[in-house]
């Protein structure tokens, strides 16, 4: 296998919107989720309709001991990975106090913990060999706080912070570390999470755009890539740093309380 990328949630969304494109230049893949069916499908149809090759590993990334699993598997089958792609992710709305725990704990064992782990394990063989690229999938979400979404918010804060220390940490090295930054998108996310009878989900951009802007942007090692955002959502984001955070915070849980249209 050649030009190897591993991504984490693939069986749909960002995720597939990214392995497809990968393999779309010619790249080969590792791909991992939950949904065995779903990565078999996909892994039949990549391999069929771009002559390439492509690895399944079906995990799940909330438990503690997922991502070495998933490094010790890849070295196992003797594979050199040249772009780790961490899209893996989920969200959740409600008040942080109604909401179920051991599911907020798993959004941030997901979200935080297997991205953090999967960099840890696989950033070393980067290092040696001095190349390689990192995505990892944050949000717009990451640049204010989130009331309804209280714990997703923060853990995507995590992944930009994250993300763009390492880059710097890696800056005389030939190793990139990209931050993609969507905003509202049309995946499952908007369902599983509660979020699709919102005010902040009525106007979606596609998939397969913020996977494009997101891998090109990778490509081209830039720190931070904002994507799926309208003009005017845009506007409003540049004008974060010079609003009082209160009236930042009552716009935000506005937002996101379901909508009664």
């Amino acid at each position: 296998m050649k030009n190897i990328a591993l991504i984490t949630g693939a069986s749909s969304g960002i995720g597939k919107e990214l392995a497809c494109i990968h393999a779309e230049k010619g790249g080969d893949l590792v791909i991992i989720a939950r949904r065995a069916d779903k990565l078999e499908s996909l892994r039949l149809e990549l391999e069929q309709k771009h002559k390439i090759q492509v690895k399944v590993i079906v995990k799940d990334l909330t438990l503690a001991d997922a991502p070495k699993e998933v490094y010790d598997e890849v070295k196992q089958m003797g594979l050199d990975i040249e772009y780790l792609i961490n899209n893996a992710g989920f969200g959740g709305r409600g008040k942080f106090h109604e909401r179920e725990w051991s599911t907020d704990l798993a959004m941030i064992n997901l979200n935080i913990v297997a991205l953090t782990a999967l960099t840890r394990f696989f950033l070393p063989d980067f290092i040696k060999k001095d190349r390689g690229k990192i995505l990892n999938v944050s949000s717009t979400a990451s640049l204010l706080p989130g009331p309804l979404q209280a714990v997703y918010y923060a853990t995507k804060a995590y992944v930009t912070s994250f993300s763009n220390a390492l880059a710097e940490e890696l800056h005389d090295t030939k190793i990139t570390v990209t931050a993609l930054l969507p905003g509202a998108t049309e995946t499952e996310f908007a369902a599983t999470s509660g979020m699709d009878k919102t005010d902040v989900f009525k106007n979606t951009f596609s998939a397969r755009t913020v996977a494009l802007d997101g891998y090109n942007g990778m490509l081209k090692g830039k720190l931070d890539v904002l994507s799926g955002l309208t003009f005017t959502q845009r506007l409003m984001l540049s004008a974060i740093p010079i609003t009082p955070k209160k009236i930042i915070l009552t716009q935000i849980r506005k937002m996101q309380e379901v909508s009664k249209s």
